[in-house]
């Protein structure tokens, strides 16, 4: 491990700052196809056990899918984490050249971890990445329509008319994004898509949302996939004080979309509507009820993305 060489890059929209383990300097790199290119042969020149990028607004998706098809093992960090690790380390100061160096140094901790996957987003081939931005526009467009919506309860009668040209466009732009996703999805995904709505609950715009955001989606265990979505139960325990369970992280638009489709589960879903009873009945708050049932959904979910089987009430009750 002591030769091994690891890469940090800091990322911008015009440069990429580069680090390496091996050397005092950095060195950048311009942030397009010609500095990428160059940089990817000077990085397989190192053989770098990992390279480590920030997840910075998609200014990095370039450089992550280029050092990925040379070959080399590239990994794309929560940003958070990052500046976590670098306060950490007691890098209070902030350069591109800090960062690049904490990101190299954040690489070597990140490749020793058993678990590491739980830290890096995955990079996503084309047809993901197709479905990513369909998803993403179709969620603009919505939060778009609920902010029209409340204009119009609040405007003034001489503006209404704008408002309400406006909403029914994005209606119209709605009802084609879900069109564009669907099509997509039973293009790509028919198979696995089927066998999600399946289940109780599910409908085709939540099975869209965990296609494109939660890729590990029957290739992780029960554990681990509740903990990447952020509904496994966190410990609040040090020395005598017991704390309460609580959830925390992990992929807010998926944890949203599972929300939501519990909500219809706990009424219709014959395997989570007798489990969020018992739970209530047992003096759990609601909300830590539904919880329950979003991790309960989510194991259900795994399983049969897993397995390429079809819902089926008594394997689950089971």
């Amino acid at each position: 491990m002591s030769d091994s060489v690891f890469i940090g890059i800091d990322v911008s929209s015009q440069t990429l700052e580069v680090a390496s383990s091996a050397q005092a300097k950095t060195w950048q790199a311009s942030n397009d196809a010609h500095g990428i290119e160059s940089l990817c042969s000077q990085l397989t020149a190192l053989g770098p056990a990992l390279v480590v990028l920030e997840a910075t607004g998609g200014y990095e998706f370039e450089a992550a899918c280029a050092l990925q098809a040379a070959g080399l093992p590239t990994a794309v960090v929560n940003p958070r984490m990052a500046r976590d690790f670098a306060r950490a380390m007691g890098a209070l100061a902030k350069t591109d050249a800090l960062d690049a160096h904490m990101l190299a140094a954040f690489a070597r901790v990140l490749h020793q971890h058993p678990e590491r996957e739980r830290f890096v987003k995955p990079l996503a081939d084309a047809q993901l990445q197709q479905l990513q931005a369909l998803v993403l526009r179709r969620r603009q467009i919505v939060q778009m329509l609920t902010g029209e919506r409340q204009r119009l309860r609040i405007s003034h009668a001489a503006a209404r008319p704008s408002i309400e040209r406006v909403i029914e466009f994005l209606k119209q732009e709605l009802g084609d994004s879900d069109t564009e996703v669907a099509a997509h999805v039973q293009h790509h995904h028919a198979q696995l898509a089927q066998a999600l709505t399946s289940v109780p609950g599910i409908g085709a715009a939540s099975v869209a949302v965990l296609l494109a955001e939660l890729p590990e989606l029957g290739k992780l265990d029960r554990r681990r996939v509740a903990a990447l979505v952020g509904v496994a139960p966190l410990n609040r325990d040090s020395g005598q004080m017991r704390g309460q369970r609580s959830i925390w992280g992990g992929r807010a638009q998926v944890r949203r979309t599972l929300y939501m489709a519990t909500l219809t589960a706990v009424r219709y879903n014959p395997v989570l509507k007798p489990y969020y009873e018992h739970l209530l009945a047992a003096g759990k708050r609601k909300k830590v009820a539904l919880v329950a049932c979003m991790r309960k959904l989510l194991t259900m979910l795994n399983a049969i993305a897993k397995h390429g089987c079809t819902w089926n009430p008594n394997h689950h009750c089971a």
